[in-house]
């Protein structure tokens, strides 16, 4: 046999005996078909158009509670108007803008985004003005109220009345 016809036999038993570990292994067992997926247990088709009436209820709920907390004086009131006028929650998009954005090339959402920033801040402007209107309106004893009141954990029932692990906070 030839030196050169050694080596490739050599060559070839080496790349054959480094393929054995490959051949020995086993096929891994073809996932189990999954089941029929069951309905999500929870509010129903109909839950989502409910869903801002709800929200503006709690609101009125918040607002009634704080006002009830402030003891709201007739001379007040106006004040008060105001500022339940200002915290009213903005209007939330449609189906309809979703699919609106998602025609807009990438330049045109972040120029919609920073539009959308700067309505943000502005409303966040208005409603601390009539929130300083309000306070600058309350009696000493009134603004301490004003100062001690937090929304009850858990008036939202959503993300932000939770804690950790899904518990309500008390």
């Amino acid at each position: 046999m030839s030196p050169l016809s050694r080596r490739i036999a050599l060559a070839s038993a080496l790349a054959a005996a480094l393929s054995l570990p490959v051949l020995a292994q086993t096929v891994p067992p073809s996932p189990a078909p999954l089941p029929a997926a069951a309905p999500a247990a929870g509010p129903g088709p109909g839950a989502r158009a409910q869903a801002p009436e709800r929200m503006q209820q709690r609101h009125a709920d918040r607002l009634a509670r704080l006002k009830e907390t402030l003891r709201i004086t007739p001379e007040q009131e106006g004040a008060w108007q105001a500022f339940a006028q200002a915290m009213q929650p903005p209007a939330r998009p449609g189906p309809q803008d979703r699919e609106a954005w998602k025609r807009l090339s990438t330049p045109e959402r972040i120029d919609r985004m920073r539009a959308l920033r700067t309505q943000r801040n502005a409303e966040m402007d208005r409603r601390g003005d009539a929130t300083k209107a309000l306070y600058a309106a309350l009696s000493p004893e009134q603004q301490q109220r004003m100062d001690a009141w937090r929304p009850r954990p858990g008036d939202g029932k959503g993300r932000h009345g939770r804690h950790h692990g899904g518990r309500m906070m008390d």
